[in-house]
């Protein structure tokens, strides 16, 4: 599916530079394919916003339907936001109101770092709960991330997330189940996924909501689940869209967190991340960086360019498969044009029937 980059969105031609199929508005429109209209609602903060925007677009445009794929980044304005971001936001962002007007095909909500004690106090739950409500009866699907699984699962089912003993985060093993949905259609049965989160919501506690599970890692738990209805609501707790960079930089972050005394522990290591020399390279900084300190002179500078040869992406084609699955149920489901009466005919019970009908 190519993308239209139909506003100046540097995330297009960011994506266009690396070898993505990228078009122009006026040549998508001198071409006879269908579009598909999808709605990104982005709560990262403003530090991740720009690579948050850019990881979930890039695994859309990855997909090989036969469409033109229309993406609209959109923000919840309750959430604070510092003056480059607020510029960005202002300058490519789309309004809520707007999109809801012009209608969308599906949905995407990120994840969120939460800043208080419970969701329900988040700035962006109201809001939030508001949007998805809109989109139940109005998208064919809504994809959600991280907290937003959390989010939706709180709201629509009750489900309390579990505070982990300590972050969860690294690159972990995972095992399907349901192989015959078509979300997980021919991918592997084994594959690894990224996870990054404090908060956990377990297989049991989805089962347990009426949901199902189509992927589940027995040390970091559930990646990928969704509705009873198998396709208006999918879930996931791991993180696909993930550079292979990506938990570096959270890493790194921390890293320099507690060598500021920001943080009172030295972070563990993302696990089965990292091989033997990064780990030995990133020891290495921390006593360099440690030792500085204590002498009162500056911290050496760190390592990016020597980890960032060491870490391997190895989820992402098993990311870019279920979004390949997810966005052509939605192009067959929007192409019938009558996806609620689908959908209502649908046997939870019985997810080929998903794939046959569409």
């Amino acid at each position: 599916m190519p993308l239209v980059a139909h506003n100046n969105l540097p995330t297009f031609a960011r994506l266009s530079d690396h070898g993505q199929v990228v078009l122009s508005a006026e040549r998508a429109q001198q071409q006879d394919i269908r579009e598909l209209h999808i709605g990104l609602l982005n709560m990262m903060p403003d530090a991740a916003l720009t690579a948050t925007e850019h990881q979930f677009i890039r695994l859309v445009g990855a997909s090989n339907q036969i469409a033109q794929l229309y993406v609209y980044p959109f923000c919840i304005p309750e959430q604070d936001r510092g003056p480059e971001a607020q510029a960005h936001i202002n300058e490519h962002y789309f309004d809520f109101v707007d999109l809801r007007e012009k209608g969308l095909d599906a949905l995407i909500i990120t994840g969120a770092n939460p800043v208080s004690p419970s969701l329900e106090e988040e700035p962006f739950w109201e809001p939030l709960i508001e949007i998805v409500r809109w989109a139940e009866q109005n998208v064919a699907s809504t994809l959600c991330s991280c907290l937003a699984t959390h989010a939706l699962l709180k709201f629509d089912h009750g489900v309390e997330r579990r505070r982990l003993p300590q972050k969860r985060w690294g690159v972990y093993n995972h095992q399907i189940s349901h192989p015959e949905h078509p979300l997980i259609w021919e991918i592997n049965t084994r594959f690894d996924a990224p996870h990054s989160r404090y908060n956990d919501i377990s297989k049991e506690q989805f089962e347990q909501a009426g949901l199902t599970v189509l992927a589940n890692s027995d040390e970091a738990g559930v990646h990928l689940a969704v509705s009873a209805d198998q396709f208006r609501i999918i879930y996931f707790q791991g993180h696909p869209e993930y550079d292979a960079i990506s938990l570096l930089k959270e890493y790194k972050r921390e890293l320099w967190r507690y060598i500021d005394d920001v943080r009172d522990n030295e972070p563990r290591f993302p696990e089965h991340y990292f091989s033997t020399e990064a780990g030995n390279i990133a020891t290495l900084f921390l006593e360099q960086a440690m030792s500085a300190k204590a002498s009162g002179t500056a911290p050496p500078d760190f390592p990016d360019a020597a980890l960032e040869q060491l870490v391997d992406n190895t989820w992402g084609d098993t990311g870019k498969a279920i979004y390949n699955n997810w966005l052509g149920l939605v192009y067959q489901l929007t192409n019938l044009d009558r996806h609620k009466q689908f959908m209502e005919e649908v046997d939870p019970n019985d997810p080929l029937k998903l794939n046959q009908r569409a």
